[in-house]
């Protein structure tokens, strides 16, 4: 069976809407993979919808020649109707389980109308080659305008003035308003409803400015987005508006250090994941008055029974209405009727969130070196805009990625590379909203960032199957010129199962991709690491595995001992060391420990250690 083939389709192009002919929605750029089709036209085949849809979505299936679609109202036993279903199609009640999915063996494809996936076992569906696919971007609109509502809302009073109406009072001189014409709109995430949001904020005469490091500067450019760093963002926002999506980089980014860095007065918006606050923090500052209000969609717990925002007045509270519209969930479903048919009809796959589908063959032969090339694609992608010095306490982001070079050689240049490529996109890409190594090609195109692969199968010496993965980014310096430069890793997979950096940034280097890595580069003079060693135990962290490399080797001369050797080093070098930690492990996670945080805080004291960052692949 061959690999799955990235491609897009749709007439809006890089997230921008485009008609949708006849059923008049808005459609959205989607990315897109073909699979070979085998059996797909087959003159009959059963869709269940275990879940109530519109009439407009069931009309793109019913009219499917020889297709029997059975609605949720027909169903009495979703398993006995599953049992010779070729597709299934649920919203957020029905549990696709392993349970489940085991009274479907002629399932080929579960449609999830809408974004989050929770309620699919896709790990399940992919080992019985069932593609999930879901419907991101349909309600982008929705969220979009909700989010203008809110600010709205904010400064211009509106939930107190519509009260005090209900309650008789005439309060017109309380309610003194300001207008969002002429401020500034700081957007966190310049995904498709970041960058709607931000088309309707221009509306209204606003200054938009962006913080997002997986989007390529042009893009922000057609869009007259300001793109700058996150301190720059948080800094000279007026208002402030989260749109990216949950990972451990993002997670209580508004928080106490960060709100500090904003100014007197900012009011934010969050419609778009609770936990990318710390509800504690956010409150005591509009209590105090720093934040002038905040307008909350999303909670860390939904339903929201207790919070710390109760009864401040300056908290405009929502109940996750923000994707809650006729017009989006309308739009939803017939997004994924049509990406249902276009599945059986034509084998193109839109939206998978769950890996392509290849013989077990071939998987057993590729899956060391996709595994490997998302480990190797997000240390790379650690270097860039995913951590900053609000959110860990680590260097500010160099730039954006601009384009992604890709060299396979030795024995990986002959394998069919279309997933590991994806693989280490999506590593690469590690915490922007929606990329998986289904679209991370098409997703990397959308944000303007070019691929580039090379084959190379002839290699002398060294290991007989690597991978070269180059990130090129490009920022603005305070004088307004611009910097280039790279971030490159070298990586393979040794005894078949164990990923190996072979090189960083042009020093030889051999490290596990696995666990807690800390990253410190250095000068190459002794004692380093030495002082590594003791700051880390003193913090009680255990080490691992630590391994070492430099940009500069001296040469021994005959008759030299080892150790003069070792001291005849170029002072002037740069040394490497990757250093891998025992963090315990909490449901299944890796935490970062206090004692972690104030052994980095440690290590940045030294004075020959010039960058210190931690970097969590996850166990193997």
């Amino acid at each position: 069976m061959e690999y799955f083939e990235a491609k897009s389709i749709g007439g809006g192009g890089r997230g921008y809407p485009s008609s949708s002919g006849s059923e008049g929605y808005t459609q959205y750029t989607r990315s897109v993979a073909r699979i070979p089709a085998l059996t797909l036209l087959e003159p009959s085949l059963k869709i269940v919808l275990a879940e109530k849809v519109s009439p407009a979505t069931l009309a793109i299936l019913q009219k499917e020649p020889g297709w029997n679609v059975v609605t949720a109202d027909q169903i009495t036993d979703l398993k006995a109707e599953l049992a010779d279903a070729d597709a299934l199609i649920v919203r957020s009640a029905v549990q696709a389980d392993a349970a489940l999915l085991a009274a479907a063996p002629k399932l080929r494809i579960i449609g999830r109308a809408g974004v989050g996936v929770d309620n699919i076992d896709a790990a399940e569906a992919t080992r019985r080659g069932i593609v999930v696919m879901n419907t991101p971007g349909a309600n982008a609109v929705a969220v979009a305008e909700l989010t203008l509502g809110l600010m709205i809302s904010m400064c211009r009073s509106i939930p107190r003035a519509n009260a005090s109406m209900h309650a008789g009072k005439w309060d017109k001189k309380s309610l003194q308003g300001s207008e969002l014409r002429g401020k500034t709109l700081g957007i966190i995430g310049l995904g498709r409803i970041g960058l709607e949001v931000a088309r309707r904020a221009q509306a209204f005469g606003m200054d938009v400015i962006g913080y997002d490091p997986f989007i390529a500067p042009v893009i922000a450019r057609e869009n007259h987005v300001a793109l700058l760093s996150l301190d720059e963002v948080l800094s000279g926002s007026d208002f402030l508006s989260l749109h990216v999506g949950l990972t451990p980089q993002t997670e209580g980014l508004i928080n106490q250090k960060s709100i500090s860095q904003m100014k007197k007065g900012v009011r934010i918006v969050n419609c778009a994941r609770g936990e990318l606050i710390v509800d504690e923090a956010l409150a005591e500052a509009v209590k105090s008055g720093h934040v002038a209000g905040a307008a909350l969609d999303v909670f860390r717990h939904e339903p929201l029974k207790d919070s710390p925002y109760f009864g401040i007045d300056n908290v405009l509270l929502s109940p996750h209405i923000a994707g809650s519209t006729d017009e989006a969930q309308e739009a939803i479903g017939i997004q994924l009727a049509n990406q249902v048919r276009d599945y059986l009809k034509l084998g193109v796959v839109q939206n998978a969130v769950n890996v392509a589908s290849l013989t077990e063959e071939e998987y057993a032969e590729v899956s060391p070196y996709i595994e490997m090339a998302a480990r190797l694609g997000q240390l790379l992608g650690h270097a860039g805009g995913t951590r900053n010095s609000t959110a860990s306490g680590s260097a500010p982001a160099l730039g954006s990625v601009e384009s992604i070079s890709l060299t396979f050689s030795g024995r990986l240049a002959a394998l069919k590379t279309d997933m590991i490529r994806n693989a280490a996109i999506a590593g690469a890409l590690h915490g922007a909203d929606g990329v998986n190594r289904i679209n991370a090609s098409a997703a990397a195109a959308e944000r303007g960032i070019r691929v580039q692969e090379d084959k190379r199968e002839q290699i002398s010496g060294g290991t007989g199957a690597t991978l070269r993965l180059t990130l090129h980014w490009t920022r603005k310096t305070n004088s307004g010129t611009t910097e280039t430069g790279t971030w490159t890793g070298l990586a393979t997979v040794l005894h078949g199962h164990s990923p190996r950096l072979l090189s960083y940034d042009g020093i030889d280097i051999e490290a596990e991709l696995a666990g807690t890595l800390v990253i410190i580069r250095n000068q190459d003079v002794p004692g380093v690491i030495g002082r590594i060693g003791t700051i880390l135990g003193e913090a009680k962290l255990n080490i691992a595995s630590f391994a070492l490399g430099r940009s500069k080797l001296g040469v021994a001369k005959s008759g030299q001992s080892a150790d003069s050797f070792s001291t005849s080093r170029v002072p002037e070098g740069h040394a490497l060391a990757v250093v891998q930690l025992d963090i315990p492990q909490i449901d299944g996670s890796t935490s970062t420990s206090s004692e972690l945080q104030q052994a980095l805080a440690s290590l940045r004291t030294v004075n020959a250690i010039t960058s210190v960052r931690t970097v969590e692949l996850g166990r193997l």
